[in-house]
């Protein structure tokens, strides 16, 4: 098993979080990586990663020579990462140093998760690791991933990709959501709120929502949902439903639908749903035994419908999610 890793998320001790940075990175991703999984939490009574930084060059020039980045470790330091974060930069048509690709391999072979933000998707791709896999990559690129990389099974327009052990990121914000769900996945969902809250950043954005608003963004928003979620968060254990929004909000169903996949890129129902989900997930770990309870209390109804919910948002059934992340784990 790798360094510091365990089947139990956060509760033996922090994961070994390595990023390789080449040539070419783009320092925005890189900072979204150190806030999430690098920066100590003392508020939290624990550490969640060890972080580290490493590089195939003493010295590494940014994205279109912002700064050159030195001190940090070399590449043989990705061979004792838990979770490698790999490189991404504009120049996808570059091949990615043989030293970093054989890097990532490596990692890939002894069970190491993987990690793409961006273009990222271009290194973990061009490296052999996604053949029959789901990734997704910045729609800007979408097309030239696709003809380059045809066994790979792209999913473009969506924010990230969880296919197990390895997970991409659309470009710019989505690493951070990208980032919160892993944390979610690795010490549960009140860590990851805690997080979320010191980042200023909303606390769960599902990959499936679209990477861009189509829509142009008025000048001035109006008609803006914070009321409405604000309301509905208040009211989670009774039975509300899209009409029960609508009809909060004074408009038709089809008009908040529009408005939550303008101002969220979601629908109601799925917003709901994900809300009760987390709800029911911090009941948990706060230490509600009974399933029954958190299945009523967090609207979900019953503690069959709670399972079926968790595992699909979590991968996990009630139980498990209880010995990795309750008050005991």
């Amino acid at each position: 098993m790798p360094h510091g890793s365990s089947q139990g998320g956060g509760a033996v001790g922090p994961r070994r979080v390595v990023v390789i940075v080449d040539e070419q990175s783009n320092p925005f991703e890189l900072g979204c990586v150190t806030e999430v999984f690098g920066l100590r939490r003392p508020e939290l009574g624990r550490e969640l990663y060890d972080f580290q930084l490493c590089s195939p060059a003493p010295a590494t020039l940014m994205r279109d020579g912002f700064f050159t980045l030195t001190g940090i470790a070399d590449l043989g330091l990705a061979d004792t990462a838990d979770m490698l974060i790999v490189p991404n930069r504009p120049d996808v048509h570059v091949p990615r140093r043989p030293a970093v690709l054989d890097a990532v391999r490596r990692a890939h072979a002894r069970g190491a998760r993987l990690v793409g933000l961006c273009s990222g998707a271009f290194t973990l791709a061009e490296a052999g690791v996604l053949d029959g896999r789901r990734a997704t990559a910045h729609w800007m690129w979408a097309d030239t991933f696709r003809a380059r990389f045809p066994s790979v099974r792209l999913e473009e327009d969506v924010l990230f990709v969880d296919d197990g052990d390895i997970l991409t990121a659309a470009g710019s914000a989505a690493a951070l959501d990208l980032g919160l769900h892993l944390v979610r996945r690795d010490h549960g969902a009140e860590i990851a709120t805690a997080v979320s809250r010191r980042l200023v950043f909303t606390p769960r954005r599902d990959g499936g929502q679209r990477q861009f608003i189509v829509r142009p963004v008025p000048e001035i928003r109006d008609e803006s949902l914070a009321p409405l979620l604000a309301w509905a968060l208040e009211r989670l254990d009774t039975p509300l439903t899209v009409a029960d929004l609508a009809r909060r909000a004074s408009v038709s169903p089809a008009t908040l639908h529009r408005r939550f996949q303008a101002q969220l890129g979601t629908t109601p129902l799925a917003w709901l749903t994900g809300e009760r989900v987390a709800f029911a997930c911090r009941m948990i770990e706060q230490g509600e035994p009974r399933f029954e309870i958190v299945a009523r209390r967090s609207g979900l109804g019953t503690a069959a419908h709670l399972r079926t919910l968790l595992r699909r948002w979590t991968s996990l059934s009630p139980s498990e999610y209880r010995r990795q992340f309750g008050p005991s784990a």
